[in-house]
Order: C-alpha cells, then structure tokens, then sequence
C-alpha cells in the first residue's frame, strides 16, 4: 500500500484528507516572534484576523528535513511505499526539505518526492487522484506517472484585490510586469512551470469573478473542479454554483485558502482550479 502525503499549501478540505488517508505536513507562518502551524495551531480565521487588524506583517516557511524525516518514518512502520507530492520548488523549499527529509529517515521504505509545480488546489486535486488510486492498488511508478502526465492538465487562475502581499512577501517575481497601472485593477494570475504568472487584469471584482467562471466554463472535459477563497465564502460559493451549472456531474470543492497562501495573496483571493480529464 502506498501512503501519500503533502504540505498544507494543497489546501485539501479536511473531509477529503481524512478519507482518502493523506498525510498533511503544515508549512509555518510567522509574525514576529511567534511561529504557528499552518491550519494547526493557526486557524484561517485567526490568521487573517492578525493579517488585517495586527500590526506585524506576517512571513512564511518551510518545514525542516527533520519533521519530514520523522513524518515518514512514522508512516514506514504502516506502509512500504510512500509517495510526497509537494508545492512547486520555485514558489517554497518544501520540496527540497522533504528530500532531505528522506535521507534522515531512520526506516527502510520506498520513498519518491514529486514537485507538482503547482499550489493550492491544483497541487490538492493532483493529490487526491494519486490517493484514491492509491487505495484502489495502484503502486508507486504507476502513481507518479499518472502524477507527470496531469500537471499539464491542471490549471490555476486566482483573482487579486491588490498585488500589495505578493510584493511584500517577495514572490511577486514575472508578475512585476503588473505593478504599473494596476490603481484600481483586479489582476489575476495563473501558475505554470510552478511560477506565478499575469493572466489578466480586470477593473472591478464582478468582472474578476465573470472572468474565472468563464475561464472554467470553456472546457470541454473536466474531471474536477476547485474554488477557493479567503474571507469571503460566500462570493466562493456563488461562484461555484454558476461553475455548477456548466458541469452539473463534474465534483467541485470549496476550499479556504491556507494561512501561509493569504500571506502573499492577502484576504480577499478567490480562485478557480481546473483538472482535464
């Protein structure tokens, strides 16, 4: 049997990590002095309660090689195969400490790390079809091939109010190109090749919010479906009940955005996943 884990940026609903048995390993998030756990002992209601209202600007990062290590082992004992499917290296350094990570281990067990160049829910949607065929059989290489041949099938857009934490937090990276005239711009952004990238720019929140139901509905197949948002779940909702009515038999998840995301998005993201069949 083969055991899958991620990282708290996946975004995964807890109702779906507890069934499909996935093991979340959470990024940290800082302000100041205090360091707490992604989603562990920092709710994303606390979290953009101190984001909006404190007066430190919060900082993220990765796990150490050592929790992975342990993390594993653990698994090790229940398991002989383990796959971590992680964020993309160029966006954090989970990646590079889960591989560190498996080089500490204590335990012998076939162990494979995976950038999914991806983040939030597209690197949650790819983890999930890796866990259910992974309860339904399915073994290692077989895993991670199913794994590289829908990155590519996966695609991200996620509409900002202000570009303000992005540029805080330093990941503002190909989307510096937005900076200019963006008073009064709802930019969106997509993610390829693991990297942030401008998708568009739109001049109000209800054409941001248009632009990704259109964005989603000009799909001719689609295996799943993700939107996500930060404080405002109801705008999620709507949103994805509009997706709803183009893909009536296609899942779609509602998922909150993780405290180490709203870092560098600040509370008012919403997003739409898209998985191709």
């Amino acid at each position: 049997m083969v055991k899958l884990v991620t990282d708290s940026v996946s975004d995964l609903p807890p109702e779906v990590v507890k069934k499909l048995e996935i093991t979340v390993i959470p990024l940290h998030v800082h302000f100041g002095q205090e360091t707490y756990k992604d989603r562990v002992d920092l709710s994303s209601e606390d979290f953009y309660q101190k984001l909006e209202h404190g007066s430190t600007f919060p900082s993220t990062s990765a796990p150490s090689p050592g929790l992975f290590a342990g993390v594993f082992d653990d698994l090790a004992m229940k398991c002989n195969q383990i796959l971590g499917v992680f964020v993309s290296r160029k966006l954090s350094a989970t990646y590079d400490a889960a591989l560190q990570g498996v080089k500490l281990m204590k335990k012998k067990c076939q162990v494979e790390i995976v950038d999914s160049a991806l983040g939030i829910m597209g690197e949650g949607l790819l983890v999930m079809e890796a866990a259910k065929r992974a309860l339904a059989g399915a073994k290692l290489g077989e895993l991670t091939s199913m794994i590289s041949k829908n990155i590519p099938r996966i695609h991200i857009r996620v509409s900002l109010d202000t570009l303000e934490y992005l540029a805080r937090g330093g990941r503002i990276g190909k989307v510096q190109a937005l900076m200019g005239s963006m008073l009064k711009m709802n930019p969106i952004l997509g993610i390829k090749d693991g990297v942030a990238f401008p998708a568009a720019r739109v001049r109000s929140r209800a054409k941001a919010t248009d632009w990704l139901c259109e964005f989603a509905s000009k799909f001719n197949k689609v295996k799943a479906l993700a939107v996500e948002y930060g404080t405002n779940v109801a705008e999620a909702e709507a949103l994805a009940k509009r997706i709803a009515s183009v893909f009536p038999k296609v899942p779609i998840y509602l998922s909150n955005v993780s405290p180490v995301i709203g870092t560098h998005t600040g509370p008012n993201v919403l997003s739409v996943t898209v998985m191709e069949d």
